[in-house]
């Protein structure tokens, strides 16, 4: 099994991915942001804003993440941010090609507690801006996020909060 964790840039997927995974047996964490890193190095020179624009990286996201179930079984908690529908149509058309069950959730906050989050974090500090000026697009993509995932509000939540209702909703 997959668990898809979505959500805006600094809404806590990774740091809920690891008390998730520290929940659940024979669960891994799988960063589906390495796969955009690899192909980096290959791929300079076609330029994109964001390396999810590159159709190498979905089909390797959903090919990598196959072959890992394959290999060790158990669940996979992968924590990406991904605003654009396409993408996410792509990413799991191909998961459920390859017999793997994924479950979606978004993690939300409202746009205040994020701006408020982000601007606190002492870990990406250097993607701040960043992270603040992709609220818009996230906001944008909540409308079909809504259909395609379980939305946890995180606002008054803290990560292991938000690990438990996961493990909950599961089960």
């Amino acid at each position: 099994m997959i668990i898809w964790l979505n959500g805006t840039f600094g809404a806590g997927k990774t740091t809920a991915s690891k008390e998730l995974s520290a929940l659940l047996p024979e669960a891994r964490v799988f960063d589906s942001e390495t796969v955009g890193y690899m192909l980096r190095h290959v791929l300079n020179t076609v330029p994109v804003k964001d390396f999810q624009d590159w159709p190498p990286w979905r089909a390797l996201v959903v090919e990598t993440a196959s072959q890992v179930l394959d290999f060790v079984g158990g669940t996979l908690v992968i924590p990406q941010s991904v605003l654009v529908e396409q993408y996410w149509g792509e990413i799991r058309t191909g998961l459920e090609k390859a017999g793997i069950p994924v479950r979606h959730f978004v993690l939300h906050t409202d746009p205040e507690t994020l701006a408020q989050r982000i601007e606190s974090d002492t870990v990406e500090t250097g993607a701040r801006q960043w992270r603040l000026d992709h609220i818009p697009r996230y906001q944008s993509a909540l409308t079909w996020m809504r259909r395609e995932a379980e939305v946890i509000d995180t606002t008054h939540l803290s990560p292991t909060q938000v690990a438990k209702t996961i493990t909950a909703s599961i089960r």
